[in-house]
């Protein structure tokens, strides 16, 4: 027998007071609700759009606007001339509120959903001396499926400085970390391989995997800290073909691994023929002391564990440099797939980072000076603001985890969108929906920019847990939140 409500028994369920504004998307918002926290089911047939509006006293044009939402977001499946059913969106849908696509960094709003730093104030002094050195390479093809000799040398003597010693044909320049992931997902992840992420994880690598035909095999985190011991099991139990692990400063956690844990967990991929792909974007940011712990690859012992890593995080994203570190026969392989995509990686910024590396020490202290400070500031006004809001407050890295005092993240997103600022609420880190208690809150802005989205995201907090309490916001400051170069 088919299930239904009627629209009566939403309207009394989603109780909105009748001047509530914009009220199509607090009424998607609310219904949202619902199923997010199960007290309405999926697969459970909705009101007719008249019937709604005639028990809701308001349009039936506002009632298909919430509607249209809805289906947009994944919330509602529904049918021409048969009705609209409750769903749950595909994993990692973001619909129509994806912000990497369609302008949304020109939308005026505070971006509190983007873990990237502005630029190195060094950047000016690398592009200076890479255009000194630019016209030189003129004299060749200009591009190498493997990366500017120089630049392969400078990855592969840092990560020697690190404690693993590395040789520059172990290295491969990539346009970007994410550009890395989807090679490495592309030639080792085929149609029906189980790959391994941790819950919460980098949410654009959820992506890489299913675009390669995996499935994703989920691991979630029991306390502050991995559990190696469930992720081998998970190993085990699933036979999975790779890992995805980020085990230096997690995105978005914040989490620190061990030397301990890394041993074991590459002792567990060994045992069980899992080869471990290590995010590392984020390895040279300690805050609040230099990072000890060596590279993850460092307890390899038969090429089993890829590295990632990339300049975006230290010095700038706009650079698009990144790199993956493997077995030379592994960075062979991965060049040759790459020809047929992108063939190489734009000489000009890979000598922008190649002179960038030598001021690498100078950077980490610049970094460690400037996220500490947005920490701190980020920390403050949390406590004081939101004090029911739960996180542990990290050694190094970009964003706080915070457990939200309600499974309320994504209409939160929408009640701060409303106030001026944009957020990442926690099922865009999940596999399944879930994580809807959380939020990643980078501190990667300047403090000033956080001291402004802080009580408006208070407002928003507020406004979820009572539609008629929004107050009035001016749009945000229209100087720029990050520094000038």
């Amino acid at each position: 027998m088919e299930r239904y409500v009627s629209g009566p028994w939403l309207a009394r369920s989603v109780d909105l007071p009748p001047d509530t504004r914009p009220y199509y998307k607090a009424l998607a918002g609310r219904v949202r609700a619902l199923i997010l926290d199960g007290r309405l089911a999926t697969r459970v047939r909705m009101p007719a759009e008249r019937h709604l509006a005639a028990a809701l006293g308001v349009s039936r044009t506002t009632v298909t606007a919430a509607y249209d939402r809805l289906r947009e977001q994944g919330y509602l499946d529904s049918r021409q001339g048969s009705g609209s059913w409750t769903a749950l969106p595909g994993p990692g849908a973001l619909g129509v509120d994806n912000p990497w696509v369609a302008g949304a960094a020109d939308d005026g709003l505070i971006p509190f959903h983007c873990a990237a730093p502005p630029a190195i104030s060094s950047l000016p002094g690398a592009v200076a001396a890479a255009a000194a050195d630019y016209p030189r390479h003129g004299l060749g093809a200009g591009y190498d499926p493997v990366g500017l000799p120089a630049l392969r040398e400078a990855i592969a003597a840092r990560y020697s400085a690190r404690g693993l010693a590395t040789r520059p044909d172990q290295i491969l320049v990539t346009s970007g970390a994410q550009h890395g992931i989807h090679l490495v997902m592309t030639l080792l992840a085929g149609p029906g391989d189980r790959v391994l992420v941790e819950s919460p994880t980098y949410h654009h690598v959820l992506d890489a995997i299913r675009l390669a035909g995996a499935h994703l095999v989920p691991v979630g985190f029991p306390g502050d800290t991995w559990d190696v011991g469930l992720m081998a099991s998970a190993m085990r139990q699933s036979a999975t073909r790779l890992a995805y692990v980020v085990p230096d400063f997690h995105n978005p956690m914040g989490l620190l691994m061990g030397e301990g844990d890394r041993a074991a967990l590459v002792e567990a991929a060994r045992r069980y023929g899992t080869t471990l792909v290590t995010d590392e974007c984020w390895a040279e940011l300690a805050i609040d002391e230099p990072s000890q712990v060596r590279p993850l690859a460092a307890f390899d012992t038969d090429g089993r564990v890829i590295s990632i890593g990339s300049s975006a995080k230290l010095w700038w994203g706009g650079l698009r440099i990144g790199w993956i570190r493997a077995t030379s026969a592994l960075v062979r392989r991965l060049a040759v797939l790459r020809a047929g995509i992108d063939i190489a990686t734009p000489i000009f910024e890979q000598l922008v980072v190649t002179h960038l590396f030598e001021g690498i020490e100078e950077a980490r202290a610049e970094r460690a000076r400037g996220l500490g400070a947005s920490r701190d500031v980020l920390v403050a006004a949390l406590r004081a603001e939101l004090p029911g809001w739960r996180f542990t407050e990290p050694r190094g890295g970009g964003s706080l985890w915070v457990r939200l005092d309600a499974p309320v993240a994504t209409p939160l997103a929408d009640a701060a969108a409303g106030l001026g600022v944009r957020l990442a609420p926690g099922p865009w880190f999940g596999v399944d929906g879930t994580l809807e208690r959380y939020l990643r809150l980078p501190y990667t802005m300047p403090p000033q920019a956080l001291a402004e989205a802080v009580p408006r995201l208070s407002a928003a907090a507020r406004a979820v847990a009572d539609p008629g309490s929004v107050p009035a916001f001016p749009p945000p400051a229209t100087p720029p939140l990050t520094p000038a170069l």
